[in-house]
């Protein structure tokens, strides 16, 4: 059964398939209104979420399928201490695909392993967020026409950041990128993501604490929150969690064409000043991530045989 936990789960090839039928989606979206009617999808969140759980249930919803909600582990048999694999090999009997939210690393893989049908990543802790990152692919080639040649400045929590881990993951792939890593010594990128995603891959990148010396020189702004949940130490995450502040003065630092993405939710680390900013582009990240979902889903029943038609399913569903 093919699932998707981590972004390198996907070729670069089928991204470009997921970017393809995305943008066909956005221009003729009563193409795709019925093509999973009778379908179901099982949303199983053990942790909070707006924008993720929102997503994959109005992307199914728009592809003409149906919704199954567990919105908190509180409200599930979680609560009274079923496991991972206990659930979805339930939910399986149920929905014909799982997206699925956990705030221990590894559970998405726990739960693809025990599942009969597909399973989506849609968050395990601090180790990926592959959807989020098709949302933020889908950004970049709308915004800059290309994945190549880019100088992508990640700015934040860079050792949490779920998020910040996909998405170098995912442009450590294409010729020409650059990395920028800003953040405070105590969140920099974990020794393992440079190593096996940066420097084995001979990918030039420079660490600094200055946002505003790094900025100039940036295609791609990606600024993170601070997350108070991953601290273990309130302390700790009080001293740290005004480190960076991207504020409209901020901004005459970037140059015209840059642009600035955050996976949301914001805190105070961007300025609500910065929304009205035409580089701004994080509220159609927002958007962009209920297209790839949508993309993501029709691939994944695609491939499991629960659609119809055969071949690469671009070449069928477009």
């Amino acid at each position: 059964m093919r699932n998707v936990i981590d972004i390198l789960d996907l070729s670069t090839e089928e991204i470009d398939d997921l970017v393809a039928t995305a943008e066909d989606i956005i221009s003729s979206p009563s193409k795709y209104a019925d093509i999973c009617r009778g379908k179901k999808l099982a949303t199983l969140f053990y942790e909070p979420s707006t924008r993720t759980r929102m997503s994959f249930e109005a992307a199914m919803y728009e592809l003409g399928g149906n919704v199954l909600s567990m919105a908190s582990a509180a409200s599930s048999s979680a609560a009274k201490g079923e496991s991972v694999a206990d659930t979805v090999k339930v939910i399986s009997c149920y929905a014909d695909i799982i997206a699925i939210r956990h705030p221990k690393e590894g559970a998405a893989l726990v739960a693809a392993n025990n599942a009969s049908i597909p399973v989506i990543n849609g968050g395990d802790g601090g180790h990926c967020h592959p959807t989020q990152t098709l949302a933020d692919l889908l950004t970049i080639h709308r915004e800059k026409g290309k994945f190549s040649g880019l100088t992508i400045g990640l700015c934040g929590d860079l050792k949490f950041g779920r998020t910040v881990h996909s998405l170098i993951n995912a442009m450590a792939r294409y010729e020409g990128t650059r990395f920028v890593f800003i953040s405070p010594e105590e969140l920099k990128v974990p020794d393992y993501v440079i190593r096996e995603s940066v420097e084995k891959k001979g990918i030039p990148y420079t660490e600094t604490t200055d946002l505003d010396g790094a900025m100039p020189e940036l295609d791609i702004l990606y600024m993170t929150r601070i997350q108070r949940e991953r601290f273990f130490n309130e302390e700790e995450y009080l001293r740290l969690k005004d480190s960076y502040i991207l504020t409209a003065d901020r901004m005459k630092y970037a140059g015209e064409n840059m642009i600035v993405m955050h996976p949301l939710p914001r805190v105070n680390e961007i300025s609500v000043a910065v929304d009205d900013d035409p580089r701004a582009c994080y509220f159609k990240q927002v958007l962009y991530g209920k297209y790839m979902r949508e993309a993501l889903i029709l691939m994944l029943l695609k491939e499991a045989g629960k659609l119809e038609g055969t071949g690469r399913f671009r070449t069928v569903l477009l």
